[in-house]
């Protein structure tokens, strides 16, 4: 019995929350947006990370159904901001890239929601229910560092590839100009001790 109850309130959690995670190129010049239908209580949990392009920031912001601004960031290279719903509709989240002309930008982000758990008179919250809960959001908070810490990852292999590729190609230059120098000496040596005969 107690294993049932387990199981079910194992994927009554489960069911409670959403989790999304993501990778968008967001072009220069231009913006990339989402959005989440929301009920009053509704968590709206959102983090993200700059994978590649430019300084590796992004501008973003939250708006409410209005239109109004709940949460913003100017050129943030990763961030994580939780927003409790004020009220039920569509809230926008978007990802801007407008201050780039050139570079555009990859940007590795999860979502999740968490709706609230309605206590009523018939159903009181459960001991159990409530440790299965706060582990549920524990492992959900683990996986949002993992997603954050492999995109840091490829941050960082791709800044090392690209040092890597710019000195193997330095060096191979360094080398061309080497060669040729040596080929002038030799050739100019050669000319200056030249005998020169006279017919």
């Amino acid at each position: 019995m107690l294993r049932k109850f387990t199981l079910f309130a194992a994927a009554f959690v489960v069911a409670l929350q959403s989790v999304a995670a993501y990778n968008v190129v967001v072009p220069p010049s231009e913006r990339r947006c989402f959005f989440e239908n929301l009920e009053k209580g509704d968590n709206l949990h959102v983090s993200f990370q700059v994978g590649e392009g430019g300084q590796l920031d992004v501008d973003f912001w939250i708006s409410d159904p209005s239109g109004s601004l709940v949460e913003d960031a100017t050129k943030s290279a990763s961030a994580t901001y939780n927003h409790e719903a004020r009220g039920a509709g569509k809230y926008e989240y978007c990802f801007s890239n407008a201050f780039s002309t050139i570079t555009e930008k990859v940007v590795a982000f999860n979502v999740l929601v968490v709706k609230p758990y309605k206590e009523t008179g018939t159903n009181k919250i459960d001991p159990l229910e409530q440790e299965i809960r706060e582990l549920a959001s524990g492992i959900q908070e683990i996986m949002n560092e993992q997603e954050y810490t492999i995109a840091r990852e490829r941050t960082h292999r791709n800044t090392a590839e690209s040092t890597n590729s710019r000195v193997v190609w330095w060096s191979l230059f360094q080398s061309g100009i080497l060669f040729l120098v040596c080929v002038f000496q030799i050739s100019y040596l050669k000319r200056f001790f030249e005998v020169k005969r006279q017919i």
